[in-house]
């Protein structure tokens, strides 16, 4: 085997893995990396100088190409700064090697940072290499353990000594894993007899639907039960918005919701974790004689919470396929009209209400500060073709789905939500992973605020993103959810509340802050202006900012 430095055989492992980027702040600790990259000019190095930034283009640029993204944070100081956007990508499943330089091992006695405990809990797998031999077979490892089902982020801290250090290495590619999990006949046949017994079924798909290319597999299946269908969350094209039986993101805190969950008596979750929420809001959230199936990939998530009646440890796609041939070949006939007649009582219902949506909207005046909902129909009247949606718009979602159908994988990317800040540099790095189409991030303002300093990186690199700011001078989620919390939990409905904390005076100007950044910018009251405002952007070819002016009244 050849003899070489930890740090060349860091650089020849990355390139062995087909790694592009390098998404990273440097810092004393990476001096090794930085002076062998000069030697790699295949290994493009992306600098965002704060490392939330470098966390988000790393997240949204796996996300656009399958395969794992390559991170480099400074030791102990810089790595902390990027935890808060790691806690986002392992809840999502992102496949990540994030990775930092270290003190030399040999400073053990004298405090050596321990990094693998700052990361421990949002991680999957990591390792500190000491010696610069561990350097290949430790890299190799991390690539194989972020692309292997359930994917998420992993992490490998660097010694100095293990850096400059020689020793053998042997460089060849890791291991590209194909894991099929494919449920037995036997347990497709359960699911199908549970399903087919059903007279209210209710369908919750997640992520993991989307991630293993299962989305037409669902539509299959919810057809064929008549099911309707929710979504945990929407971070990822998991069901087609626009389809008839869709009706929106699961949220227990709606009455009509935890009523009708109460009223299903079969509810399918597939992907996902299901009836997810901050805050407790009773522990029986099903029916004594609901059935709940649960099918997911990822075993922690089978019977986490909620009574389980089938838990299935299979690949959505796998299982829906199986499912819907069962469901086709022998499902009862009475069952089978029973479901179409309940699909298209729903399908009358979605359409009527997003057709009354956009009446409204184009009956709308042009009084200021615009509505979200109105911000939300004008951006969808000029939104380019083929653009790609980044979605971290936080408490103006509801509007943004109301005006906007995602209906084609691939058309939207959205954040988990445990940190926000991560929509700013998720955007960049969708464009460097889907560089011939259209990119335009919808972001809350306190969001955007967090990772502002993305704006650098696009103007440094002419990465063409347009970021779109809703700006309501305010955190209104916190305002949101302060209503929760007093209204359901203590229920405290008639408590005055100040919202101390959450508002923005003065407000932020992200159009002075793009200018001040090298981006050209608008700032926007009249939403009369936002159609030739979004078509000016994506026209420009260069990162550009539309602040817009919203109402945050709750």
């Amino acid at each position: 085997m050849p003899m070489m430095s930890g740090k060349i055989a860091l650089m020849e492992t990355l390139r062995t893995e087909g790694v592009r980027y390098i998404f990273g702040n440097p810092g004393t600790s990476e001096a090794p990396i930085m002076s062998a990259l000069e030697g790699y000019p295949d290994l493009e190095y992306v600098l965002a100088v704060q490392e939330g930034v470098a966390m988000g283009m790393a997240d949204g640029y796996a996300r656009r190409t399958g395969e794992p993204a390559f991170i480099n944070l400074h030791i102990h100081t810089g790595l902390a700064n990027g935890i808060s956007l790691l806690t986002d990508s392992f809840s999502a499943g992102i496949p990540l090697v994030l990775t930092s330089g270290n003190m030399d091992a040999r400073k053990l006695s004298e405090g050596r940072p321990e990094v693998l405990k700052m990361v421990e809990a949002n991680t999957k797998w990591s390792a500190d290499v000491t010696h610069a031999g561990q350097m290949a077979s430790v890299m190799r490892r991390a690539f194989t353990e972020a692309r292997t089902t359930p994917t998420g982020p992993v992490f490998v801290g660097f010694a100095a000594n293990a850096l400059d250090e020689i020793a053998e290495q042997e460089i060849f590619p890791s291991a590209m894993p194909r894991i099929s999990n494919q449920p037995s006949a036997r347990v497709i046949s359960e699911i199908a007899d549970l399903l087919t017994d059903s007279e209210r079924p209710l369908m919750l798909v997640g992520d993991r639907v989307s991630q293993s290319g299962a989305t037409a597999a669902a539509v299959a299946v919810a057809e064929q039960i008549g099911a309707h269908v929710y979504s945990a969350g929407y971070t990822q094209v998991v069901f087609p918005t626009s389809h008839p039986q869709y009706m929106g993101m699961m949220s227990m805190r709606s009455p009509a919701i935890r009523e009708q969950v109460k009223r299903a008596d079969v509810v399918l979750a597939v992907g996902t974790r299901p009836f997810g929420d901050f805050f407790h809001l009773g522990s029986a959230l099903l029916s004594d004689d609901t059935k709940f199936i649960h099918i997911d990939s990822n075993a922690d998530e089978l019977g986490r919470a909620i009574r389980t009646d089938l838990a299935v440890l299979a690949s959505p796609l796998g299982a829906l396929l199986e499912l819907s041939k069962e469901l086709e070949n022998n499902a009862p006939a009475p069952f089978t009209e029973a479901a179409k007649k309940r699909a298209a009582s729903l399908g009358a219902l979605t359409k009527a209400a997003r057709d009354s949506f956009m009446e409204d909207m184009r009956k709308s005046d042009d009084s200021t500060p615009m509505s979200p909902a109105r911000m939300m129909y004008e951006l969808s009247r000029a939104w380019p073709e083929n653009g790609i949606m980044v979605d971290d718009s936080i408490s103006s979602r509801g509007a943004l789905y109301s005006a906007f159908t995602f209906d084609q994988p691939g058309d939207l990317e959205g954040e988990v939500g445990a940190a926000i800040g991560w929509g700013m540099g998720a955007a960049l790095g969708v464009k460097l992973g889907s560089p011939h189409r259209p990119v335009i991030a919808v972001l809350g303002d306190g969001s955007a605020m967090m990772t502002v300093q993305a704006l650098w990186t696009a103007a440094s690199r002419n990465i063409p993103v347009i970021f779109v700011i809703c700006n309501n001078s305010m955190y209104r989620i916190l305002r949101v959810n302060m209503n929760v919390y007093l209204d359901q939990v203590t229920e405290q409905s008639d408590m005055p509340r100040k919202y101390l904390g959450t508002g923005f005076d003065p407000t932020f100007d992200f159009a002075a802050i793009a200018n001040a950044f090298g981006v050209q910018s608008k700032r926007i009251e009249d939403p009369s202006e936002i159609v030739l405002a979004l078509q000016t952007a994506v026209a420009s070819d260069a990162p550009y900012v539309l602040d817009i002016a919203i109402d945050g009244t709750l």
